[in-house]
């Protein structure tokens, strides 16, 4: 009997090898407008992985072992991809000649980097995926750079530190939080268009890569449109005006091939009040190719980028002065003065070879990165909060008083507020001056800078064993030396400031002297030293309907600080190195896809995957001292996702299913709190905090015409605290109560209950109904309207641990402080759900040889008022002063949100020769 079953096995496999016959498909390609030949276009199978490109002539042929109805997929750089229905059958395809269209969506990538711009204003928001999103045609994930990206939606509801970007094979994610820094080539739009996205959990061939997906840029001119373009852009979102010009060679007949381009953008001040902007950016690069096989490339690029910050407000302050306040700034003779800017200036240089033959793919690089990032902000000793809207400048404050409301002294607040809502520099000058403080400093301008150096090496390749398996692998090197410190930028009138902290009256550095002028280092100086290694193998099968993959990399993590202040609070560990902390991690990831038809198509990808704790978690205080974290601990990341695809001539799309939980995560954040131990400047430290998300994705679109296309998109997700984390506080002073704190300064509050809580992630709900109308004539134009709800604000971890039971005055607990009474107190409420309306459209013309393209987009046509995310304060740390406060219907220290833009339009006009 096995016998038996063995032959029909083996007849069944020999007739499926042999009924394959071999299908030769050709065709033309060329420009629809000016009917030129198009060389190096990708010709490939949806679904497939056979990929062809055309010649010099702008001729294809491809050769398949297939049979059925698939549909061949034309792609080239800047043009709209061309999708042609085929039926394969071993009879051989002419196609003829085939036009590509110019894509006027182009320039929408302006578009999404000023959102991305945006939402980096604040430190207190979290980097989005919308980054990531610029490779790929997938619906689904345009809907969310370009629609739901405006009320920072994000991807399954995963910080950009998930996902992996890499610049010509080289990883550009920071050590620092484990996020790109777009901003270090923000302007540079015409040389990172060459992009190879991989979605999710899906197999990539240049990185093992991380849960939301990776993006490889390619850098090189050979990859890019030769020519010259100039462009100019206006717009009233983060910059009102934008000049760019690029040049690219192409590659000559000596194989040398060269690439400049530069950008500037600039606006006094954007959608938000007092948000200046001030960016210039270059790029140069340098490519020879050798051979037809092997390629050497320099390339440099700086992106320095100055521009105003903006504040979360409370709904008392939106009401009194609209969505577009910001209390940063203030008029200094006559001109705008934002008292919180930030600066980046990060130049890069990459050196790379390349080889690529039938077998085998290799790319080595070097990456060398340099510069300074800076915050800017008041630092005031002894002397009132300069802000105007601080709490106690407001109407809440008098209306909530322990001793009663104060109507009169409220609406006297009210109108002050609103007769100077903006920063009063000249007030700062004249306390500066003031007799009584003999030169020293109540106020100074200084800026928080971090200045890295970081090398990074890495080796990529791609080896081709036989037509059925293919190996990936790379191994990456990085050093980092990160100088950390605060510096004293304007004396703001006064002749010297005293490096005393004002709480506890102690020296930030005993070894040099109190006083302090400008251009010198203050507060804090130490700097991080942190070596980071990886190594990934990935091994790829495909075998007829079947095709499958398994990843593994190993990774070693290695942080230490060292202090260069001797800190009087902590005089035992802030001078000199710290222990080193090390992190060994490995990660597994696989995936299978089953060919139910040319057309139709279903994946799995699973994946557990170990990550060291970003930098920014490892030290309690590291401005201070050397203590890391206790009980720190790796993160722990399993995956797994479901995917369905349709790929028919007029209907194509994705349904996707997620589950992801995060483990054994850590969290250290800074605030000050009047809690059930005392009040303090705190940090505050979260371990054992578990995540978990999951959720559906839908994205279809739909050819009603040849002109007119149709899309539907969906995302219903889930994301919450899926842990009561353990919660600990670190005092700076001696300010808490001392018998209930340890030596160290540091108290442990137990778990925090908030298992189930939703997570601020962005709108976990959106959904988008999209037209979209193509002329032949060269024109464009199209409409979605989104909906976006399920979004929450941040929420205070300190409330909900035990200590918020206890009275401070009597270290017992409140009598009225029932389980009850705190969770309708502490209950979660979504932020308010909303519509947007977004508008896009475009022409293009041929001028005596010359390309002329015209984009323009308004987004929120009607201009809807909606948050986009916040956070609630932490200052009322105990139930009885949060449960006064909110005896009213204006609490003093309401949760404080970020308001999206109004409606705001781009125009881009470029010209190409």
């Amino acid at each position: 009997m096995y016998r038996k079953l063995l032959f029909i096995l083996l007849f069944m496999h020999a007739h499926l090898f042999f009924a394959q016959t071999e299908t030769v498909i050709s065709g033309t390609v060329f420009t629809a407008i000016d009917k030129s030949v198009v060389n190096g276009a990708k010709v490939s199978l949806e679904g497939e992985q056979i990929v062809g490109q055309t010649n010099t002539a702008g001729l294809f042929h491809l050769e398949v072992s297939l049979n059925g109805a698939y549909i061949l997929r034309i792609e080239y750089l800047d043009y709209v991809s061309k999708r042609i229905p085929i039926y394969l059958d071993g009879t051989a395809i002419t196609l003829g000649n085939i036009y590509l269209d110019s894509d006027l969506t182009l320039d929408k990538q302006d578009n999404l980097i000023t959102l991305t711009d945006a939402e980096l204003l604040d430190d207190e928001t979290n980097s989005s995926s919308l980054g990531l999103l610029q490779a790929t045609r997938d619906i689904f994930l345009n809907r969310a750079a370009f629609d739901f990206g405006q009320a920072f939606f994000r991807v399954r509801g995963y910080d950009s530190q998930y996902g992996n970007v890499l610049l010509n094979g080289i990883p550009m994610n920071k050590l620092f939080d484990g996020r790109p820094q777009w901003n270090n080539w923000g302007g540079l739009n015409d040389v990172i268009r060459n992009q190879e996205f991989t979605n999710g959990l899906g197999a990539s061939s240049f990185t093992f890569g991380g849960i939301l997906g990776n993006t490889n840029i390619d850098l090189r001119p050979s990859g890019l449109r030769s020519g010259f373009r100039l462009s100019s852009s206006a717009s009233n979102r983060t910059y009102t005006g934008r000049l760019m010009a690029t040049y690219n060679s192409g590659v000559q007949k000596n194989g040398l091939a060269y690439m400049i381009s530069a950008s500037r953008r600039w606006a006094k001040e954007g959608f938000i009040d007092g948000t200046l902007y001030d960016a210039f950016s270059f790029y140069g690069a340098l490519e020879y190719q050798m051979d037809s096989k092997n390629s050497v490339s320099l390339t440099a690029f700086s992106a320095t980028n100055r521009r105003g910050r903006s504040s979360a407000i409370t709904e008392e302050v939106y009401d009194l002065v609209g969505n577009r306040y910001n209390p940063y700034w203030g008029k200094q003779d006559g001109k705008i003065r934002n008292s919180r800017e930030r600066r980046i200036s990060e130049p890069m240089v990459l050196l790379n070879y390349f080889h690529d033959s039938k077998s085998l793919n290799l790319i080595a690089g070097l990456a060398f990165q340099t510069g300074s990032h800076a915050r800017s902000r008041v630092g005031y000793y002894n002397a009132p909060n300069p802000d105007p809207s601080f709490y106690r400048y407001l109407p809440s404050f008098y209306i909530n008083s322990p001793i009663g409301a104060n109507f009169v002294s409220a609406d006297r607040a009210r109108t002050s507020f609103m007769a100077n809502p903006q920063w009063n520099w000249q007030n700062i000058y004249t306390a500066n001056r003031s007799p009584s403080n003999n030169g020293k400093a109540a106020y100074v301008l200084y800026d928080d800078v971090i200045n890295d150096t970081q090398l990074t090496a890495r080796i990529n390749g791609n080896y081709r064993i036989n037509e059925k398996l293919g190996l990936d692998f790379g191994l990456t090197h990085k050093n980092l030396q990160s100088k950390n410190y605060a510096e004293v930028t304007d004396l703001l009138g006064a002749e010297f400031h005293a490096d005393i902290d004002p709480f506890s009256d102690t020296k930030n550095n005993i070894d040099a002297a109190v006083n302090r002028f400008e251009g010198e280092k203050f507060n804090y100086n130490y700097e991080f030293l942190v070596k980071y290694t990886d190594g990934f193998a990935q091994l790829n099968l495909d075998y007829n309907a079947w095709k499958g993959f398994i990843a593994g990399e190993y990774s070693l993590a290695s942080y230490q600080r060292n202090g260069f202040f001797k800190n009087e609070r902590f005089l035992e560990n802030s001078l000199g190195k710290s222990k080193k902390v090390n992190f060994p991690n490995l990660s597994i990831k696989g995936g299978l896809s089953y060919k139910i038809t040319g057309r139709h198509w279903v994946a799995a990808n699973a994946a557990q995957l170990q990550r060291a704790p970003v930098l920014q978690n490892v030290f309690i205080n590291p401005r201070e001292s050397n203590t890391v974290v206790p009980n720190l601990q790796r993160e722990t990341v399993r995956s797994a996702d479901l995917n369905y695809y349709i790929r028919m001539p007029k209907l194509t799309g994705r349904l996707s299913s997620f589950y992801t939980r995060f483990q054994n995560t850590t969290d250290v954040n800074f605030f000050f709190v009047n809690s059930g131990l005392g009040s303090d400047f705190v940090q505050e430290v979260l371990t054992d905090l578990d995540r978990l998300h999951k959720g559906l994705e839908l994205g279809l679109e739909y050819q009603l015409s040849a002109f007119v296309k149709a899309s539907a998109v969906a995302a219903i997700g889930e994301y919450t605290f899926a842990s009561d984390p353990f919660v600990s506080i670190n005092f700076d002073t001696a300010a808490a109560d001392e018998e209930l704190i340890d030596v160290s300064g540091s108290k442990d509050l137990g778990v925090a209950k908030i298992k189930g809580l939703r997570l601020a992630q962005g709108p976990q709900t959106a959904i988008a109904l999209g037209m979209e109308y193509r002329d032949p004539k060269y024109w464009w134009i199209g409409a979605t309207a989104n909906y976006l709800a399920n979004n929450y604000a941040n929420i205070s971890t300190i409330t909900r641990t035990q200590s918020f039971y206890l009275d401070p005055e009597t270290g017992q607990e409140f009598p009225d402080a029932t389980v009850e009474n705190v969770d309708r107190l502490l209950a979660q409420k979504p932020l308010d759900n909303f519509y947007l309306l977004n508008m896009v459209g475009g022409k293009s013309w041929l001028k005596n040889g010359r390309y002329i393209g015209v984009f323009a987009s308004v987004n929120n046509l009607f201009d809807t008022r909606f948050r986009t995310g916040g956070y609630e304060q932490s200052r009322n740390g105990n139930f009885g002063q949060l449960q006064r406060d909110n005896l009213s219907a204006s609490p003093t220290f309401a949760p404080k949100y970020w308001y999206g833009f109004g409606r705001t339009y781009f125009l881009n006009l470029a010209i190409s020769f």
